[in-house]
């Protein structure tokens, strides 16, 4: 079974980027976790930058974010960045 990332943040999505260069897993990201020049030099790799944020947003938000990449990779794990809590 083949495993999807969630990147929601811009270090969420420099770990996805360095768990998945072994694999070449899929990585998906919000419009916030990486500006549109640097996503463009990840051209080549299996990354989707979706047109829209998702660090901060309500759950609806990301629900759909997972729904789309459910759409795209049918049966894939799909691992997500937790968002870290206060202290």
């Amino acid at each position: 079974m083949s495993t999807v990332f969630l990147a929601v943040t811009t270090d969420g999505l420099k770990n996805a980027l360095q768990l998945a260069a072994s694999t070449g897993s899929p990585i998906w990201c919000g419009s916030d976790a990486i500006s549109e020049a640097d996503f463009e030099q990840l051209a080549g790799r299996s990354v989707t930058r979706f047109i829209y944020p998702l660090a901060g947003e309500p759950a609806e938000v990301i629900n759909d974010a997972i729904a789309t990449m459910e759409e795209h990779h049918p049966g894939a794990t799909i691992w997500i960045e937790a968002a870290k809590g206060e202290p």
